[in-house]
């Protein structure tokens, strides 16, 4: 979510079972990667109506590997996993998701099981060494997945491909910024402490630290301890 809204692009993050219903208004969906194979049991699932409400979705990693096995695609366990670096082939150049972007880039993979057989009506859009099928794609129904993670800085162009989902695909418009968020969320914290004195433990990492300082910025030094 941090990654879009640094496009200038609102996000809202949402459980992974959401009704598609209350998706049909977005412009745009994200299923994030995670841990978990699509084999195991209670791991994370989808509405399967999210992938025909003509809503653009992007599968990253265990999201790609959620939209091949939700559809008619395969899912193969892996026996290791693999993380680290690895060179992406783009072999389909002409998809807007790689829109402008080397056809040989460097990825960040992190994942165990991968998806062996795409669902019908995808084509492949790029692979490496060790990953058949690292990046797919449905260019009539807008569905797209990519093995690697995109997010990350060691992924090279991945702000780019992410920047060609999100406004080339998704069509959003570039409407949100972080600085407008200050005074709303200063009114916010002086609505929900109500009055009272807080008393804040701080982490030292980023967001704790953001967030001290806006408690300090909205209640003043008297009552933030």
């Amino acid at each position: 979510a941090r990654k879009v809204r640094e496009l200038g692009v609102s996000a809202e993050v949402c459980h992974s079972d959401i009704q598609a219903s209350k998706l049909a208004n977005r412009k745009g969906v994200i299923i994030s990667g995670g841990p978990s194979s699509v084999y195991e049991a209670g791991s994370p699932t989808i509405d399967p109506a999210l992938l025909a409400l003509g809503v653009p979705v992007l599968g990253i990693c265990y999201g790609q590997q959620l939209i091949a096995h939700t559809l008619d695609g395969k899912v193969t366990k892996g026996e290791k996993g693999e993380y680290g670096f690895a060179e992406l082939d783009v072999v389909a150049a002409a998809s807007p998701l790689f829109a402008g972007l080397p056809t040989q880039q460097q990825v960040w993979m992190s994942h165990r099981d991968s998806v062996s057989a795409l669902p019908t009506g995808f084509e492949l859009l790029g692979r490496t060494s060790t990953c058949a099928i690292a990046s797919i794609g449905d260019h009539a129904r807008k569905l797209f997945g990519v093995q690697f993670h995109p997010e990350v800085i060691h992924t090279r162009h991945g702000a780019a491909i992410l920047k060609n989902f999100i406004l080339g695909i998704c069509g959003a418009a570039v409407d949100w910024n972080p600085e407008g968020q200050i005074e709303e969320l200063e009114e916010q914290i002086r609505r929900t402490a109500a009055g009272r004195n807080v008393f804040f433990f701080v982490s030292g990492g980023v967001d704790s630290t953001v967030a001290y300082t806006l408690c300090l910025r909205a209640l003043g030094p008297e009552r933030v301890w």
